[in-house]
């Protein structure tokens, strides 16, 4: 975490992360962060998607919106109900 606040749905389990914190995550890892707090968030995340056929079923991430709740959809499925990312300059330094 560089910036502001996240919660990390790992394995299940929530944990509250904010500015520096780190988490490693090795593969194969059931994980998601949803941006938390009152301003927005800034992560930095380095890592490489080989091999990835399917999302994981996490019902904790699936009680927040942020996760499927099949495990047989496709890239194209699980990610359509979010919204699509955006470039640009971050809000509070426009």
């Amino acid at each position: 975490m560089l910036r502001g606040e996240c919660l990390l749905i790992v394995e299940g389990e929530e944990r509250p992360l904010r500015a520096w914190d780190f988490f490693h995550c090795p593969s194969h890892t059931k994980h998601v962060l949803l941006g938390a707090g009152d301003a927005p968030a800034f992560v930095l995340a380095v890592g490489a998607r080989k091999g990835v056929v399917s999302y994981p079923v996490d019902a904790t991430a699936v009680l927040h919106g942020a996760g499927v709740d099949r495990d047989d959809l496709p890239p194209a499925e699980a990610y359509a109900a979010f919204s699509k990312p955006e470039q640009g300059v971050a809000p509070e330094l426009r």
